[in-house]
């Protein structure tokens, strides 16, 4: 029955959405709707409201439906949301202020000379309006009332000309900043915990191994990895758009003919074009600028955005009077001083002390003041010019409420998918299919394609993305990121604004084109840019690097990247090692051998032996990291013939624990029933499920391939050969850099060791004559000064034991002179050899530390170096198959 209210559910959905009911009461409606009619169906003929559930009941389901609802609002670490009204309010602002409108005419007359030049400009202006506006149905309306006249006015096909405006106008949707990529973002992140916890039961069944270790599990993303992800794909998809008008331009020149500029093209003619691209290039070099560099989160940059599109506005509506620059000027000004401020001021309230620091504040406090006022003053321009700012508001508050009640009733609708088993169905189909993860990746893909014939991007967004991606996400044969699943659904859903029957773009533009414009041409139009998008779709989802490159390398180069040590890099960070040492070998082993020619018999026997062994462990590691990878080939060559095998086996095992369940069940359910007569009909069909399930299972156990276990035990052994070589050569090259550094630090520490000289020196009197509790407390405090410094612990520990005897209720004077002078003696050794290592021993470590760094020290540094995080970066934008784990 779960599966009957499943299909109520969806043609509820389906015939709500269809008869033009609000999609904000169609999906939380169905959703409620359907629940309430399973609870009372149950309650009717089963006398349990929980009867026709997959789990639990109406009321858990519910519930959990408002949890959900309450958590896309009320959650704080799903603050992603709030930078959707920010980039609605630029993208209005900058609409309603006439500056696409001027973009289109200055790009008109650059690239108007050139066959398809029109075309082009189009395609440019649509990409700039994307990374600024990213409001579709605006771009498309601003295109078609400016544009498309004039291309129909120079004998430009109408097919081409609208199949054009209607496919840049939906840039806005992969180049950032977008909308529909922050609620992905949003999404995937609540989809990567799902997969993770997916992954972990996998791998639990699969080893019997209670945790995963954790570069096996998936990672989430944020809308700040979404604009990085689809910066590279926009483009690409801009690209290709221009090269396919050019392309046609040139073979039938008739239907996208070159446009004469009839003005000069002289210096005047290049400072219009300079002065019209400058701000809105200045917009997306500060928004998107300050999330590539990290200096904004989304969330800030919308704000950034916002209040520059308040001050393109204010001029542009005020252009040609002598003030219309005044409030840009004087933001720029208050703008220049605040850097000034932090570049040469501590810019800290709390931590103010000095005339300077109060200064910096006070100069501070002026550059903020000019900054409210120009802002101020352009907000209120933009009320007196046509009330601009209030229907920009207005329609922001419209968009934004739109996008959120969408949000909230896709939560519920969820809830209620999950309730009747769907996700389960969901799962259970697409991990039957043949072909692994791409089978299941290119039927999504194609869901997703026919679903955006009928629906608006956002209802697929918030309905289909949490159902599939955490069943894409938790493979790990393809072992995919959250933001190449993003983009690539990001990608596909674009082509929704052009699919007939409702494609919005189609719909937006059909309102302002001309009537001599046919539908059909209009459709005839969209056909090869469809086409193009899918292109650019094929040629993303094959190569993922032009994904997960930048957000990579962002990560990786930024202040909070991770550390060298963290799991999830060692496998590309002994890989750049590995390169390093066998083209420059000889370097390290040099290296190594100079190091053992130093004579460190100064040194302590403990930290003389410790030096050794180091030394021995940077030449044991070279030959540990060459093993590991001769082990690694030796994995992969057996992995042709041993993986086709472990599929098998793993269905096999799925399979006998879906059987075992149900089994269970039935089991559960005989004890359940009294032997009596009315009971022995269901008695008798149980029993008879019993027998046909345990005859499967039996012929699921004899199904394994018979030499499984042989196959198993011979590949396991050549994996943990490969494991044992690579853990060994972590430690013996942590060893080999990490010891030498604490034999650097422990010498150090020998100014700051000397300067407790004259503490130590005045112990001795004040013992023989001060009150104990007083000279106890004294040695308390050195010996804490001394336990701070490297390689002191055994003169901490007698000057300890020294005050411990000084505590004791009869107090042994000897004793403590005795602890004492054993610490001076130790003190005075220790100062002797660390002066002596300072010129003998230190300058050749130091060589040395330096010299493997990038090699055996690799994983101990604090931050990787340039050009490692570069490597890393290429190394993991792939994706690399890990399902022999599981």
């Amino acid at each position: 029955m779960e599966i009957f209210f499943l299909i109520v559910l969806i043609a509820l959905m389906a015939s709500a959405l269809g008869s033009g009911f609000p999609v904000a009461f169609a999906l939380p409606g169905s959703a409620i709707v359907t629940i309430i009619l399973a609870g009372f169906s149950g309650l009717i003929f089963e006398s349990n409201p929980s009867a026709y559930f997959h789990s639990s009941g109406p009321f858990e389901w519910l519930s959990a439906g408002v949890t959900n609802l309450r958590g896309v609002y009320w959650e704080p670490e799903r603050d992603t949301l709030i930078a959707i009204p920010l980039f609605i309010f630029m993208g209005l602002m900058l609409q309603r202020s006439k500056v696409a409108e001027d973009l289109l005419l200055a790009m008109a007359q650059l690239f108007g000379p050139v066959r398809g030049g029109l075309g082009i400009s189009v395609v440019f202006v649509g990409a700039l309006l994307a990374a600024t506006t990213g409001i579709v149905g605006a771009t498309v309306v601003a295109m078609g009332l400016i544009s498309l006249p004039s291309m129909l006015r120079n004998n430009y096909s109408p097919s081409l000309a609208t199949g054009t405006i209607a496919a840049s106008g939906t840039l806005g949707q992969i180049i950032p900043p977008s909308i529909v990529l922050i609620i992905l973002a949003d999404q995937l992140a609540s989809a990567s915990d799902q997969a993770s916890s997916l992954r972990k039961s996998l791998h639990k069944e699969a080893t019997g191994e209670i945790s995963m270790p954790s570069f096996l599990d998936v990672g989430s993303t944020s809308a700040g990895e979404m604009f990085l992800g689809a910066l590279l794909p926009g483009l690409i998809l801009v690209a290709v758009y221009m090269l396919y008008i050019l392309g046609v331009a040139v073979i039938f020149p008739k239907i996208a003919p070159a446009v004469r500029y009839d003005g000069k093209m002289d210096i005047k003619f290049w400072f219009k074009i300079a002065f019209i691209l400058v701000p809105p290039l200045t917009l997306i070099f500060l928004v998107l600028g300050s999330i590539l560099s990290g200096i904004a989160t989304v969330n800030q940059a919308g704000a950034i955005g916002a209040a520059g599109a308040v001050f393109m506005g204010g001029y542009r509506l005020t252009a040609g009077k002598r003030s219309a620059a005044y409030p840009a000027i004087l933001a720029i000004l208050s703008l220049l001083l605040v850097f000034y401020c932090l570049d040469n001021y501590q810019m800290n309230v709390k931590a103010a002390q000095t005339t300077k620091d109060f200064q910096g504040l006070f100069l501070g406090a002026i550059a903020s003041f000019g900054l409210i006022v120009s802002l101020a003053w352009s907000l209120i321009r933009l009320i007196k010019i046509d009330n601009v700012l209030q229907g920009v508001m207005l329609e922001t508050a419209k968009t934004t409420s739109l996008v959120f009640i969408i949000l909230l009733g896709a939560a519920v609708l969820t809830s209620a998918f999950r309730a009747f088993g769907g996700e389960d169905l969901v799962r259970e189909y697409l991990n039957s299919l043949p072909g692994g993860f791409w089978s299941k990746f290119l039927i999504v893909m194609a869901v997703i394609f026919v679903l955006g014939f009928f629906l608006y991007f956002i209802e697929i967004a918030v309905v289909v993305v949490p159902i599939v991606a955490p069943i894409l996400l938790a493979d790990p044969s393809a072992n995919i990121t959250a933001v190449w699943l993003g983009v690539m659904i990001g990608l596909n859903i674009q082509t929704s604004f052009l699919t007939p029957p409702f494609g919005f773009a189609l719909f937006y533009l059909r309102g302002v084109a001309p009537a001599t414009v046919k539908t059909i041409q209009m459709y005839k139009g969209v056909v090869p840019f469809i086409l193009l998008q899918l292109l650019a779709l094929a040629v993303v989802g094959s190569y993922p690097p032009l994904v997960n490159y930048l957000p990579q390398r962002t990560s990786l180069l930024s202040e909070s990247a991770p550390p060298p040590k963290n799991p999830k890099l060692q496998y590309c960070l002994e890989e750049f090692v590995s390169k390093k040492l066998l083209s420059d070998e000889n370097s390290v082993q040099i290296s190594l051998s100079n190091a053992n020619n130093i004579d460190f018999s100064i040194l302590p026997s403990g930290l003389a032996s410790k030096a050794n062994n180091a030394f021995a462990d940077g030449l044991a590691a070279i030959d540990s990291l060459r093993l590991a990878y001769e082990s690694e080939l030796t994995v992969s060559a057996a992995e042709a013939s041993y993986k086709p095998k472990l599929r098998i086996v793993r269905r096999i095992e799925k399979n006998l624990r879906d059987k075992n369940a149900e089994l269970k069940l039935i089991n559960q359910e005989l004890g359940r029933l009294e032997d009596i007569k009315e009971n022995q009909p269901v008695k008798k069909a149980l029993e008879l499920d019993r027998k046909l399930i345990l005859s499967e299972i039996e012929h699921l156990n004899d199904s394994f391939p018979q030499d499984w276990e042989e196959v198993y035990t011979s590949f396991s052994s050549l994996v943990k050969a490969e494991n044992k070589a690579r853990v060994m050569y972590r430690r013996q090259a942590d060893n080999s850099y990490g010891s030498i550094k604490d034999i650097l630090n422990i010498i150090d520490g020998y100014e700051e060791l000397l300067q407790l000289e004259s503490d130590l020196d005045s112990l001795s009197i004040k013992i023989g004559s001060d009150s104990p509790e007083l000279v106890a407390e004294e040695i308390k405090l050195l010996a804490s000064k001394v336990g701070r410094i490297s390689g002191t612990s055994k003169i901490k520990s007698l000057l300890s034991k020294s005050r411990k005897a000084l505590k004791k209720k009869k107090i042994d004077r000897k004793k403590v002179f005795d602890y004492y002078n054993k610490a001076v003696f130790e003190y005075q050794g220790q100062l002797s050899w660390m002066l002596k290592a300072k010129e003998t021993v230190y300058p050749g470590f130091s060589t040395y530390l330096k010299s493997v760094s990038d090699t055996l020290g690799a994983r101990l540094q604090d931050k990787m170096p340039r050009s490692t995080a570069l490597y890393i970066t290429s190394c993991t934008s792939g994706h690399r198959d890990i399902s022999l784990n599981f």
